[in-house]
């Protein structure tokens, strides 16, 4: 007798975060030659995506739907090794942007073919009108200023008045 080792789980985000252990394994794997982690790569190029408007360690955590700490742990090896740098404002001295070195931008685009290559496999795989909806479906869910409200208890308002 074969066994499976499938999840038979309904739950959705045991579903997407198993989905994205897989891919973030596959994109890692074909990032190795770039020194980067998938994760550091999606950091650096939207870095240089916002290089004329350098977004804060705030700024940045909400833009990737990150908690900061996590964006934080991400950022110090990236900072360590000369990719970007936590600089001053000049109008406003309170705030810190983040900025892509030129070490930064140079790794960016020499990581960008080892990144298409994985999407464009992903992509092959997949299928280019499945991935489009695969990734508006994706973002719907990650910036959807409703779903916040669609997990409050129901009848909120009503037991108040009670």
């Amino acid at each position: 007798m074969k066994h499976s080792f499938r999840s038979d789980s309904p739950c959705i985000v045991a579903a997407m975060r198993a989905a994205t252990r897989r891919l973030t394994q596959l994109y890692d794997e074909a990032m190795a030659p770039t020194g980067l982690r998938v994760t550091q790569f999606h950091v650096l190029s939207e870095l240089n995506r916002r290089s004329t408007n350098p977004p804060t360690v705030g700024e940045l955590a909400e833009i990737l739907t990150m908690e900061r700490s996590a964006l934080g742990q991400t950022l110090r090896p990236l900072a360590r090794d000369g990719f970007i740098d936590l600089g001053e404002d000049e109008r406003d001295g309170r705030r810190r942007p983040i900025k892509l070195t030129k070490k930064g931008k140079d790794k960016v685009v020499s990581g960008r073919r080892y990144w298409a290559g994985a999407h464009e496999k992903f992509e092959h795989f997949f299928g280019d009108s499945q991935l489009v909806l695969l990734r508006e479906t994706l973002r719907g869910v990650a910036e959807s200023p409703q779903l916040p409200d669609a997990f409050q208890p129901a009848n909120t308002a009503s037991r108040r008045k009670s």
